[in-house]
């Protein structure tokens, strides 16, 4: 049962996650200038960050560099942290990824966060040329080259996939990735270097809740905060909460179907359908889709549900004409009962956000 009034946790960090969504009759370049133009106003609207992801070869996302996007957006912005979710790891060499993260962390000031993943089976790794092997057997060492390379010290391998001679990373930064979970494999690896974890919006809170307990069972002593997880949900706010559920039910579908389409597999292997309409309705119903107050008792139970602080809200659900309204209103309407009336609204350096990134 829902409270009558929201009560504010501190500390609780409100993002928002910009899938790139290509919806009907956008065109791939029209999407991305408008996601620019979203991030910019997400940091007026009082968002703690903007998170972005990265697909290739589909509709479902149109950013096939989430790191690039993001450069672009810390040009854009003065205050907003600016993270990656993720950029996919088995298409990239870990050491690249490295490089480039630690020249967004420098030139922006520390409000670059990296967050990777191990992606899937998709086409990327036929097309980039990283290979099936790197996605099915690699992702730990690629995963301890990249927080190597991010460790500013130098830098060598002798693995499986990767071996060259030690060398020093220019720029050099102490950075930590977050890492994409959804599976237990890729949880176990996370934990055992006290990485951060990055939870998707396709699960609910009791999933979420059962995942951090079992990194901190695998991680032992508390390798991170409790604000330093990371969780997606869809974030929807409406004049009323039947008119913001109809109106997602009506939108989603059409981006949908296409987009996850899109996933098309290296090896020929079957893919399990996904029902549109019950994953529709599954997100409309666990996230914070409704009316304002709606909206901000969801983010509130999901914090006191899992013990997450940090939430970011995928805001295009409605489509490319509603994204704007929806990042303006709950910022407005949402974000001051969520976070408090002395709301921070400070970057990632700021007290209230996970430790930021040192660099040498």
């Amino acid at each position: 049962m829902m409270r009558a009034t929201p009560v504010s946790i501190e500390g609780v960090r409100i993002g928002v996650f910009l899938l790139a969504a290509q919806f009907p009759g956008s065109g791939a370049g029209e999407v991305l200038s408008q996601v620019a133009t979203w991030i910019e106003a997400a940091e007026e609207a009082g968002f703690d960050d903007v998170w972005i992801a990265e697909h290739h070869f589909m509709s479902y996302g149109v950013c096939p560099s989430a790191i690039t996007l993001a450069a672009h957006a810390l040009g854009r912005t003065r205050r907003i942290g600016i993270g990656t979710a993720v950029s996919v790891l088995s298409a990239w060499h870990p050491v690249a990824l490295a490089e480039q993260a630690a020249m967004l962390h420098h030139l922006s000031g520390g409000r670059f966060t990296l967050g990777v993943g191990r992606g899937g089976p998709w086409l990327e790794l036929e097309v980039l040329g990283t290979g099936m092997e790197r996605y099915e057997r690699g992702f730990a060492e690629a995963l301890d080259l990249l927080c190597a390379a991010l460790s500013g010290e130098r830098v060598a391998a002798a693995g499986e996939f990767f071996r060259f001679r030690e060398v020093e990373m220019v720029p050099a930064a102490r950075m930590r990735p977050v890492v994409a979970c959804t599976s237990e494999a890729t949880l176990a690896l996370a934990a055992a270097r006290g990485l951060p974890l990055l939870l998707g919006m396709h699960i609910g809170d009791e999933e979420k809740a059962a995942l951090l307990r079992t990194y901190t069972a695998l991680a032992g002593e508390p390798a991170v905060s409790e604000g330093a997880h990371v969780a997606a949900a869809v974030g929807f706010v409406g004049d009323s909460t039947e008119e913001a559920v109809k109106e997602l039910k009506r939108a989603m579908p059409g981006w949908l179907e296409p987009g996850l389409a899109g996933y098309v597999t290296v090896d020929g292997r079957p893919r399990a359908p996904r029902d549109i309409a019950k994953y529709v309705d599954f997100l409309t119903r666990v996230h914070p889709v409704g009316d304002a107050d709606l909206c901000t008792e969801r983010i509130l139970a999901t914090a006191e549900a899992t013990g997450l602080r940090h939430l970011i809200l995928m805001v295009e659900g409605g489509g490319p004409g509603r994204t704007l309204e929806n990042i303006r209103r709950l910022g407005a309407e949402v974000l001051p009962k969520v976070k408090g009336p002395a709301a921070d609204t400070a970057g990632p350096g700021s007290a209230s956000s996970p430790p930021a990134p040192a660099s040498d």
